[in-house]
């Protein structure tokens, strides 16, 4: 096993897999598969790339603060080395992008401002120069940066290139987004290979680069305007709504010998293939790319070497289109499976084995007084499981009406001793009636469970007991205690 000095280390160098039935017979299309990077990405490469050089030049500040407009995973990538450097990051994003994005981002560290849909991709560009102006914060510039276009020449490009080192290669398919990957190995395989033909693709309904129509930038180089042929499309972070200066750049150096356009249907049909028929887990613009690598491999011949890029992994499209076909639930195929054998079924309980009750306990005296201290030390008091769904429901709830409360976690550690947790488990078996936990009183009474709870909380009964024993909580929030239930714990559907 290789041991790195950081996860930064890990960057790069990721495998190159031939495809084995989506591929023409005779021709060899190779995929690059950029979810081997750290946080899953492409991006993964420029957002250390742009950070070490704005380390190197001054540009960058220690303890300042970097901001980046970005689709997710270049915000993602910002994420884990800004983590790792010891430098804060907020991003704007389009708040049509994947929920999972921003989740993925703040889980990492960074503060998200999203921006609306309707200004597209230019929108949270201009946030985020607007915020760094105001602010004196790092902005990344990766529509622009060079750091984002060497870095592949130096990494991507050369893994392809020693990949094929004895071998011809015929094509290399990408999409450009920024233009950092395109620009970056396009001008090293035409140095090095070039008899390499560089093909582009593009959504079909937005072909901002194949109309030929250029960007109009003010005299700065910034667009001043979403390009004209821009329409919204499926494949987030392939094509913005203008044309970046390091894809002009490409385009101007006449690196690029084809685009072709990309159906949005296609890209879907051909990201769930990969996965089931390949076992390669990408995301769209991952299927969207390989769209245009499978049009070229259908008019070449036998023996043509094909290099496609797959730029992210899947994982970041659970809440898109991609998934509109992956249910949550049993098919009809799959409760046949399920009927297919008699225990363990939703549609017979009494088939279903039941795990046995907890054997009564007699009322242990020090766990009794536990109880009675907590309940009447304490206006809310919540006896739960550590990791229970229920018990954490009922703490969603709590944490956001701004309940105080107390809490007493029967498996915790420190009520393990002397197995006390099981005693006043007993204890609250024998005074209510119940075996099940979370159990929950307020004002010295008796709630009863999560669902009892919840039900108290739509009657109004339960705010009436908070303002009985005056305990405080936010009467502004509106909420079905229901919905902040797992979703498996919520009423299940037939199929």
């Amino acid at each position: 096993m290789t041991r790195y000095a950081s996860i930064l280390d890990t960057i790069g160098q990721t495998p190159l897999v031939r495809l084995g039935k989506l591929a023409p017979e005779g021709v060899n299309v190779y995929v690059k598969i950029e979810a081997f990077n750290p946080m899953g990405s492409v991006k993964d490469r420029m957002a250390r790339a742009v950070i070490e050089r704005a380390e190197q030049t001054g540009a960058l500040r220690p303890g300042q603060t970097v901001i980046e407009a970005t689709s997710g995973n270049t915000g993602i990538g910002l994420a884990m080395v800004c983590a790792q450097k010891g430098y804060p990051l907020v991003v704007t994003m389009a708040e049509s992008f994947s929920v999972e994005r921003r989740k993925l981002l703040r889980f990492l560290g960074a503060r998200v401002v999203l921006t609306p849909a309707s200004e597209k991709g230019s929108g949270m560009l201009a946030k985020a120069v607007e915020l760094a102006e105001k602010h004196g914060w790092f902005l990344c510039r990766q529509f622009e940066n060079e750091a984002n276009a060497d870095v592949h020449t130096a990494t991507t490009a050369q893994e392809i290139l020693a990949d094929f080192a004895d071998e011809r290669l015929d094509y290399w398919v990408t999409g450009f987004g920024t233009g950092g990957t395109l620009k970056g190995v396009a001008r090293e395989l035409r140095r090095v290979r070039p008899e390499t033909k560089v093909i582009v693709a593009e959504p079909d309904n937005a072909q901002v680069l194949g109309s030929g129509i250029p960007q109009e930038r003010d005299a700065t180089g910034k667009p001043t305007a979403s390009h004209p042929l821009f329409r919204p499309h499926l494949m987030q972070g392939w094509a913005p709504d203008f044309i970046s200066r390091l894809t002009e750049d490409a385009v101007t150096a006449g690196l690029i010998d084809e685009i072709v356009p990309v159906a949005g249907n296609e890209a879907l049909r051909l990201t769930r293939e990969l996965a089931r028929q390949e076992g390669i887990f990408v995301g769209t613009s991952s299927g969207a790319t390989l769209v245009a690598a499978l049009d070229v491999a259908r008019r070449s011949a036998p023996g043509t070497n094909i290099v496609c890029m797959l730029p992210d992994t899947g994982e970041r499209y659970l809440s898109t289109p991609l998934f509109d076909e992956i249910g949550e639930v049993m098919s009809a195929e799959e409760l046949a499976i399920s009927t297919s054998t008699p225990g363990y079924r939703f549609d017979t309980p009494s088939g279903t084995p039941v795990s046995p009750s907890p054997a009564v306990i007699d009322v242990d005296p020090v766990a009794a007084r536990f109880v009675d201290a907590a309940i009447r030390g304490y206006p809310v008091v919540l006896f739960a499981l550590e990791w229970c769904e229920f018990c954490w429901s009922v703490r969603k709830l709590f944490a956001q009406l701004g309940i105080d409360y107390h809490k007493v976690d029967l498996d915790s550690v420190e009520l393990q001793r002397d197995d006390l947790g099981n005693k006043i488990r007993g204890v609250l078996a024998q005074r209510t009636g119940a075996r099940t936990i979370p159990q929950i009183f307020i004002g010295n009474e008796h709630v009863g469970g999560c669902t009892d709870l919840f039900d108290g909380w739509r009657s109004g009964a339960v705010q009436q007991r908070l303002g009985a024993c005056h305990a405080a909580y936010d009467r502004s929030v509106q909420i079905d205690p229901y919905t902040l239930l797992p979703k498996w714990l919520q009423p299940r559907k037939t199929v």
